[in-house]
């Protein structure tokens, strides 16, 4: 996805995975709240035509439907936060994947044209579902010890780290990774030039 920091910096995320990138709609606390969108649900649609589910997708959503998709992605963001740190998930938070999980997802389909396609009539229950489903794969999955947040101390986005050697460090290099070497490098030039004085 394409994401616009509010320091106007455009940059690539790949977040590896469908229920990670809901992740990027706000959340709970100070940091993830300064980007909600999920208080609309326009704020919805904006995000299912930017996601890895394609822009063709068009979803109806109500506003009890919104209020449980906030609900389930705010469960997310703490079952992958225990996830990263090696606690135990919240009870609370599994309950509400795995209810989402058991509804009726969203209908796949093929055109004429051999492309692929949704089923009209989709709902954000059905939408939910998808992430709901995507997130038990993931967390119980191949690579459930490869979510991992962006070793940036300022940026809190979470990704799966599909990387062959399983060492990706940043959300984006173009963004945190270049970030950090241009303060490592300022650092080692700084160090320098104080040895260099007598």
């Amino acid at each position: 996805m394409t994401l616009i920091h509010p320091d106007g910096q455009v940059f690539r995320f790949d977040a590896g995975a469908l229920c990670l990138e809901l992740l990027l709609t706000g959340g709970p606390g100070p940091v993830a709240a300064r980007f909600e969108v999920l208080d609309s649900a326009e704020g919805l649609r904006d995000w299912v035509r930017r996601c890895r589910l394609g822009p063709d997708l068009d979803v109806t959503v109500t506003a009890r439907e919104l209020a449980r998709v906030r609900e389930v992605r705010d469960a997310l963001w703490g079952l992958a936060h225990a996830r990263t740190n090696g606690h135990a998930c919240a009870p609370e938070g599994l309950a509400l994947v795995n209810e989402a999980a058991a509804r009726p997802p969203l209908v796949p389909r093929m055109t004429a044209a051999g492309a692929h396609a949704w089923a009209p009539g989709a709902t954000a229950t059905a939408l939910l579902s998808m992430v709901a489903r995507d997130a038990v794969d993931l967390f119980t999955g191949p690579h459930a010890d490869r979510i991992r947040e962006c070793g940036a101390d300022d940026c809190a986005l979470l990704f799966v780290d599909t990387s062959r050697p399983g060492r990706r460090r940043w959300c984006a290099m173009e963004r945190c990774g270049n970030r950090h070497k241009v303060r490592a490098h300022r650092a080692r030039a700084h160090g320098e030039g104080e040895a260099a004085l007598p």
